[in-house]
């Protein structure tokens, strides 16, 4: 097991590799009681999100969003500065080993026998497959002896909460339209033809994998467990990725959703690492944006809401009000409206339309506009959600967002990758097809 001290020393390598230098912005504080201070990114710390959940609990709320590397280094390192920590499954280990989380008590969790199996067991159905990698179920339940493991205990290292599939983005007026898991393929992200115009996550639990999908589809790479690679099959990897971070293949690495945003918005990438609020925003700001449906499998996330290991006892009370806030309906209705899925979806389909609930969880046409959850249209009459139903989506996850054995390697190697300058300027040729 790694040392509190080889786990800070890693969380603070991960941010030293994050391009956001800025690190994690601090609100100003105002006098009186001090407001439940939530530590994470922006795909869930958005401000409709705040106001809507300061407006039901009827206490202040500070959002404090940065990038992913950022903020695991300031939860793992200061848990004084937070109350409540949201990212994903994958910064758990990092967490739990550092001290910096502590167990949430799942009877103070008004609906927790509600929690779909998917948090709890890895599928939504018998025949789902669980997917390579830390799957959030076998880093969710405290054991007796301090470890986190899959046998159901009465104490969790995190709430169960928001959840999805992601793959990439692309722009349909480049690169042409494929069929959800025929021909769309995570090859398209190492494709000869779109150099100098893809775009990968800085992250290095995420856009990994989405390198390792693409390199093992072309049949550049292989991997024995893509999930937990050995150091010769994260070299192989990596070689392949200076090399072409070298040639010019890729024109950037983003930290952020709006920056993914801004990436594609500008024609800087026609092809990328995407979560689905960032596909959303394109879409309606009218760019014709396509979230993939990969022939291969996608690479699963699951939202993780934790408690700090310093919350006072107000902090404390304040935070498993939030939490089961988060799961009365109300914000995983919003957060569908961004091709989201929560823990217990049938509390969020009673804040939902009809129309809007065939659309999301369904996978049916739409019978009138979608819209996302500001209120903008991101599908017409007759669409259909790419990948289909949330179960047929889960039914298909290649692998989760993890923190490998060999992490400390991967940092080592990504840090190499990103510092790659390209040695000539790249092409920017005009395709209408990636190769299957």
């Amino acid at each position: 097991m790694m040392s509190r001290r080889d786990f800070l020393a890693r969380a603070g390598a991960a941010s030293a590799l994050s391009l956001c230098a800025h690190g994690v912005s601090q609100p100003a504080r105002s006098r009186g009681p001090r407001p439940l201070r939530v530590l994470g990114t922006h795909v869930t710390l958005q401000e409709q999100i705040r106001i809507a959940a300061e407006a039901d609990l009827g206490f202040s709320i500070e959002f404090v969003p940065g990038g992913s590397a950022a903020v695991l280094q300031q939860a793992s390192t200061r848990p004084e500065s937070f109350d409540v920590y949201e990212q994903w499954s994958n910064s758990i280990n990092v967490l739990w080993r550092a001290n910096a989380i502590q167990p949430i008590e799942t009877a103070r969790i008004d609906q927790w026998n509600d929690v779909n199996p998917l948090s709890k067991t890895g599928r939504l159905t018998t025949d789902s497959s669980i997917g390579r990698g830390d799957a959030p179920h076998t880093i969710l339940y405290a054991q007796p002896d301090g470890s986190l493991g899959t046998p159901e205990s009465r104490r969790v290292s995190f709430l169960p909460y928001v959840h999805n599939v992601d793959s990439f983005g692309y722009d349909t007026r480049v690169v042409e339209r494929g069929e959800a898991y025929v021909d769309e393929s995570w090859s398209w992200l190492l494709d000869e033809r779109f150099r100098g115009r893809v775009a990968l996550i800085n992250e290095p639990t995420i856009g990994l994998f989405d390198a390792a999908l693409a390199a093992r589809s072309l049949g550049l790479a292989s991997f024995a467990d893509i999930g937990n690679m050995t150091v010769a099959e994260i070299d192989r990897l990596f070689d392949i990725l200076v090399d072409l971070r070298r040639d010019g293949h890729f024109s950037g690495l983003w930290n952020s959703v709006p920056e993914s945003v801004r990436f594609m918005r500008s024609g800087r990438a026609v092809i990328e690492s995407m979560f689905s609020p960032g596909a959303s925003a394109l879409r309606a700001g009218g760019v014709p944006v396509r979230y993939a449906a990969p022939r291969e499998g996608y690479r699963a996330w699951h939202g993780v809401m934790c408690l700090s290991a310093a919350a006072n006892d107000e902090a404390i009370e304040k935070s498993y009000a939030y939490m089961n806030w988060w799961l009365s309906g109300r914000p995983g209705a919003i957060m569908a409206r961004q091709g989201y899925y929560i823990s217990i979806p049938e509390t969020a389909r009673t804040h939902l339309s009809k129309n809007e609930w065939d659309y999301w969880y369904r996978g049916e046409p739409a019978i009138e506009s979608i819209v996302n959850s500001d209120g903008r249209v991101i599908a017409s009459p007759g669409d259909t959600r790419n990948g289909g139903s949330y179960e047929t989506r889960f039914s298909r996850v290649a692998v989760w967002n993890t923190v490998m054995n060999n992490y400390e390697h991967t940092l080592a190697r990504w840090g190499e990758f990103l510092a790659t300058a390209p040695a000539r300027s790249p092409k920017n040729p005009a395709t209408r097809r990636a190769a299957g």
